[in-house]
């Protein structure tokens, strides 16, 4: 049975052996539940199955009959739970899985940033070890001071460690995709779920790059309050958003709460 990539789904089948490898050698060992998003032909959940059980995650109708047929055995002695659909329809509570888990995945490009943050999001995903296109990649690894460094990179740092895996050229798929590939992986290590308040407090401070950071906060906060704290954390106000650190943007931002709650608190009184 031949089956192609489909262009609407963004697929691109991984054929590079080593890279499988390495993506399989960078997968923590724990006892966690395994979770693959975007199983494809199924060549990396064969190595999976080997050691662990699978729950995996597959959009495409073709490919979920294929996998039925290839992964029988697995199938009926319950080591594999192949769950035909989309991801994120599934992902729509607080959590994908009831218990702690890590994700392995290929993610289509053009959804790979929404599962990230969902995971990210996700007090049980321990870790995320996923392929992404290169661009995306950057983003997420890119550090203080970096031209890439970002939201993203932010959030990133603020749930925990995220490293780079390998890199990953078009000719390891079929079909090879136009762009360049990279493996990254996270590591979870702050049990607190981000404020959704801070992530909108992130989208203000990096909505326009190339402009200091107080003339992007500036549009919803007060800038004098700016200033005061910036020069309280020993800030330039002519810094960049890229060049803080995710430790700064917390300060301002936890600073600018209390603030604001001090305010409101006054106004009752």
């Amino acid at each position: 049975m031949e089956i192609r990539a489909k262009k609407k789904f963004g697929q691109n089948f991984l054929k590079d052996s080593s890279i499988k490898r390495k993506i399989l050698e960078a997968i923590p060992n724990d006892n966690y539940q395994t979770i693959e998003i975007g199983i494809g032909l199924g060549d990396l959940t064969e190595y999976l199955l080997q050691s662990k059980s699978v729950v995996g995650y597959e959009i495409d109708v073709e490919l979920c009959n294929f996998l039925k047929e290839r992964f029988k055995t697995e199938i009926e002695e319950e080591s594999f739970n192949l769950i035909c659909g989309d991801v994120l329809e599934f992902w729509k509570d607080s959590s994908i899985f009831e218990g702690k888990y890590k994700i392995v995945a290929n993610l289509p490009y053009y959804i790979a940033t929404t599962i990230i943050l969902k995971a990210l999001d996700d007090l049980n995903c321990t870790s995320a070890t996923v392929m992404v296109q290169k661009e995306v990649g950057e983003k997420f690894l890119a550090k203080s001071g970096d031209k890439n460094f970002s939201s993203l990179s932010v959030l990133a740092g603020t749930v925990g460690n995220v490293e780079m895996v390998t890199f990953v050229p078009p000719k390891s798929f079929d079909p090879p995709p136009k762009v360049d590939s990279v493996v990254i992986q996270f590591e979870r290590k702050n049990e607190k779920k981000i404020d959704e308040n801070f992530k909108k407090f992130l989208k203000i401070a990096f909505q326009q790059p190339r402009k200091t950071l107080l003339k992007n906060l500036s549009q919803k906060y007060k800038k004098d309050d700016l200033v005061t704290i910036f020069s309280e954390l020993e800030i330039s106000n002519s810094i960049r958003p890229h060049q803080i650190e995710t430790v700064d943007y917390h300060q301002i931002f936890n600073t600018l709460e209390r603030l604001q709650i001090g305010r409101v608190r006054e106004k009752r009184t």
